[in-house]
């Protein structure tokens, strides 16, 4: 059969509207359903923000209330994970060294200010801020001069070539706020958040809920929901049974223990791929006997990771000895030979050797039941080779403020390699310019941090990708981690909610989504 170019256009333009029409469905096709009269979302975790500030908090429970208030000049496309552009309409570089970079017009921030070059190299520098002391400064460390050039063009000088620059820029971290609000006082912006995404801020109750309102003079195209809560429940169990009568439309990092019991339930749909997300033990390894490699080694050959994975039973977490997980730009399969591999014997050995066995050391968790649970597994696995252990559990804010500060002996955390990019795990979390920050092992290796840097500092993909193999050996041998294994993304929510946009790093956005009846 052949088609003249008119009929080819008019069967390809029909395709085109049936897979719309067809290709929105999952449980029920919302395609076919009316719009709910009530466009109000309910969130839940079992973590409460430890502020909304982008400039001053490094949580995931902080950075879902900031991706829905606040926005970044560029934000990674959801399916390829490139940068795309928001704030920014566009970027031009007239050398390595140097981004030209032109900014959307008639944008306001919540509070009525306008969004412009101005407002943007107030919030670069106040990440930048020795004073302030931003969690995420290590974003933009590359940052040498920046200039306005007018109000929607900004041109932004670094200290030397890197390849990482716009996916920096694409960070919760790096989302610009309003200058008038922030120089409202000091911790301001962290109880009275002020950007220019889709929803504005209405209320915290602390240990309780966060309340948002849609933004109705968003710049952009409205959102459909115009109230979305983010509540606080510590006891998992009771989100659950929350989802289930529809009091919570919407879960995420599904806990293992939990997963049959979400995916029984006839009114949910669950979504599960692989993700960038680590999860480690953490020593700090500026406290004895911490400090000590051939301790290290020995709590690295006793906890039998494949067990804690297991848990997960192949939804929650993929097994993947290595730092950089193999979602992440720059994983090398080689990195996973760099990892201590469990063996009870050696672990045994050693601890008795050095006499690792006679004083107990505590984990520090959160209250996240998978946290908790993985914690106490391997307080039994450590057991078995001679170590003494205690679990010491405290709330997210608590728990990100003592490690940040080194009050710990060791941890279990997380990294969700928000940008993607192996350096953006790299450098913040175990460069020793970010000890008292973001290095919460307060690691210290010159030659790693030499790596490090010089896996950031080149556009040379391959010059790249060498030097970040180079630094993950060298921190993989130190072991400051024991990486336990990697997040599948995963969420649940009620059957009528739809059009909510998760990337593999586990960064949600709710400017599309919208209930049916």
């Amino acid at each position: 059969m052949t088609y003249s170019k008119k009929k080819l256009g008019l069967v390809l333009a029909i395709s085109a509207i049936t897979l719309l029409i067809t290709g929105c469905g999952s449980k029920s096709a919302s395609s076919s359903k009316k719009l709910a009269a009530k466009q109000e979302l309910t969130y839940a975790t079992t973590t409460d923000p430890a502020g909304l500030s982008p400039l001053d908090t490094n949580d995931t429970a902080s950075a879902n209330v900031i991706a829905q208030v606040y926005e970044p000049l560029f934000r990674l496309d959801s399916k390829t994970m490139k940068p795309k552009s928001l704030l920014a309409t566009s970027y031009s570089m007239p050398n390595k060294k140097t981004y030209d970079i032109k900014l959307r017009k008639g944008v306001k921030f919540q509070d009525g200010t306008p969004f412009n070059a101005a407002a943007v190299k107030y919030t670069f520098s106040q990440l930048l801020s020795k004073k302030r002391a931003a969690p995420r400064a290590s974003l933009l460390a590359a940052i040498q001069k920046m200039t306005v050039k007018n109000d929607h063009e900004i041109v932004i000088e670094t200290k030397y070539e890197t390849g990482t620059f716009i996916r920096d820029l694409s960070h919760t971290a790096a989302s610009i706020v309003s200058p008038t609000a922030d120089k409202k006082g000091k911790g301001y912006l962290n109880k009275h958040p002020v950007g220019t995404g889709p929803f504005k801020f209405s209320s915290w109750t602390t240990g309780d809920q966060v309340t948002l309102n849609r933004n109705n003079h968003y710049w952009g195209r409205k959102a459909k929901l115009t109230k979305v809560t983010l509540k606080t429940l510590p006891n998992y169990s009771t989100a659950v049974s929350e989802l289930q009568t529809g009091k919570v439309n919407f879960l995420d990092w599904l806990p293992s223990d939990y997963l049959s019991r979400i995916q029984s339930l006839k009114n949910v749909n669950t979504y599960f791929k692989k993700g960038t997300r680590v999860n480690y033990f953490g020593f700090n390894v500026s406290k004895k006997p911490f400090n000590n490699l051939k301790f290290r080694q020995a709590v690295a050959y006793a906890i039998n990771t494949k067990s804690i994975t297991e848990q997960g039973s192949g939804k929650s977490y993929y097994a993947n000895p290595s730092i950089i997980g193999p979602e992440v730009y720059g994983y090398d399969s080689k990195m996973k030979s760099f990892a201590y591999q469990y063996d009870l014997s050696k672990a045994k050995q050693l601890v008795k050797e050095n006499g690792f066995g006679g004083s107990t050391f505590k984990i520090t968790v959160s209250n996240s039941p998978d946290t908790v649970k993985m914690a106490q597994e391997i307080q039994q696995q450590l057991a078995k080779a001679g170590f003494k252990v205690k679990i010491d559990q405290t709330e997210n804010a608590s728990f990100i403020s003592r490690t940040t500060s080194g009050d710990y002996d060791t941890m279990i955390s997380a990294w969700a390699n928000s940008t993607d990019d192996a350096s953006e795990l790299l450098v913040p979390q175990l460069s020793s310019s970010y000890i008292g920050s973001s290095n919460r092992t307060r690691y210290r290796n010159a030659a790693f941090d030499r790596a490090a840097e010089l896996g950031t500092s080149t556009t040379d993909t391959t010059k790249r990708k060498a030097e970040i193999l180079k630094a993950t050996e060298i921190a993989m041998h130190d072991a400051p981690w024991v990486v336990l294994n990697h997040n599948n993304v995963s969420r649940a929510t009620t059957n009528n909610v739809h059009g909510i946009t998760v990337d593999a790093t586990g960064m949600w956005h709710l400017n599309n989504a919208y209930l049916t009846e």
